[in-house]
């Protein structure tokens, strides 16, 4: 889209941006911290710079973000009201927001990136309302668990905090995705507690991929109401979404976003970025290829002396226990990772992306093995 100028200039940075990007490698290919760590898809940056040219209207009404609802009411097979933001704790603390007053509280498993991630966000723009965690298995809600909770939660009694919504990750927190039937069976404790359903999709793009399903079989089919729509994990230099599957929840959204200072003058930035995203699938591209990394690396350290797995490898996250020796070695040689559970902990959180090299995978799995033999 654009002008000649924009399409040149377009071309010329689908050109270049691979090159920078073969020359950065020596100084990332060692870093497996997160996904965050990475830099931008060179067809990101392409939109980036194409959206650069030439003047348009500002805070949204631009063709790039009013484009949006149709690109995404396509990807979900339903009509959807969508937003951008440019982080994903504002894409999570302003959906709850809307669904959940100040008295109210919002369940979520103990280790959401809500409830430890969010310096406070959700509780500082819902007014107060009040995060209840529950525990689960590889960071996942158990829809059976969830029931007993709300069943006792006080739902109409003055000296409690009212249920108002329930908040899953997908993928989680631990790199485990939820099914369709799971985030369903969910979806009818909720409903049975006239309850809302939000779904932090930060590594959104992961879980899809790794299932294989539509992104409408994991959201409003199953009984999402709000989707925190993820892409700075993915390949994206600042974007995120606020998708509505239930339309009725987003009339006073704009005002939310306007207030915490998510209404960008120049929108257009953030919309071309996430249109360029989801356009030829490349947020699927991007994941599955980070997906198939970690599978990888998943593969080479299993059996290794020493390598304990803490949970299941379904998508871009792997967490594994290793003796302090094989981890002080490896990070001395220029690796790079999170200790999981404390500054000296043995457990590890390894996360591939989506231009992690074979190579680099290679070189981390064969450090593992040469220090866990000694």
């Amino acid at each position: 889209e654009g002008t000649e100028e924009s399409q040149t200039l377009a071309t010329q940075l689908q050109c270049v941006i691979p090159v920078y990007y073969r020359w950065c490698l020596p100084i990332i290919n060692m870093n497996f911290c997160s996904d965050n760590a990475t830099g931008v898809s060179p067809e990101i940056m392409a939109a980036i710079a194409a959206a650069n040219c030439g003047a348009v209207l500002s805070y949204g009404d631009d063709e790039y973000t009013q484009g949006l609802q149709v690109k995404f009411s396509e990807l979900f097979e339903t009509s959807v009201t969508v937003f951008p933001v440019a982080t994903g704790s504002a894409a999570n603390a302003l959906a709850l927001a809307v669904v959940t007053p100040p008295y109210g509280a919002v369940y979520c498993h103990g280790e959401s990136h809500i409830n430890l991630d969010e310096c406070g966000a959700p509780e500082f723009f819902t007014g107060g309302a009040k995060l209840v965690t529950i525990t689960g298995n590889h960071a996942k809600i158990e829809a059976e668990t969830l029931g007993k909770i709300l069943d006792k939660a006080g739902a109409g009694v003055v000296h409690h905090v009212q249920p108002a919504a329930v908040s899953i990750t997908q993928a989680t927190e631990a790199g485990t995705i939820y099914n369709p039937a799971e985030i369903s069976q969910i979806s009818e404790v909720v409903r049975r507690h006239n309850l809302h359903l939000h779904m932090d999709g930060s590594r959104f793009a992961n879980a899809v991929a790794s299932l294989g399903c539509s992104p409408a079989d994991v959201t409003w089919r199953a009984g999402v109401d709000i989707l925190s729509f993820g892409a700075t994990k993915n390949g994206a230099m600042a974007a995120e979404a606020v998708v509505f599957f239930d339309r009725e929840l987003a009339k006073n959204f704009p005002f939310y976003r306007k207030r915490s200072g998510h209404l960008f003058s120049k929108m257009r930035f953030l919309s071309a970025q996430l249109s360029a995203y989801i356009t030829d699938d490349l947020w699927l591209r991007n994941a599955a290829h980070a997906n198939k990394m970690a599978a990888k690396l998943a593969q080479g350290l299993a059996g290794l002396e020493g390598v304990i797995f803490c949970h299941p490898v379904e998508a871009n996250e792997i967490f594994i226990q290793l003796p302090e020796s094989v981890i002080a070695a490896v990070l001395a040689e220029g690796f790079q990772f999170y200790r999981w559970d404390s500054e000296t902990g043995c457990t590890v959180r390894i996360v591939t992306a989506f231009n992690t090299q074979e190579a680099d995978v290679i070189a981390l799995v064969e450090a593992v093995k040469r220090y866990s033999e000694k």
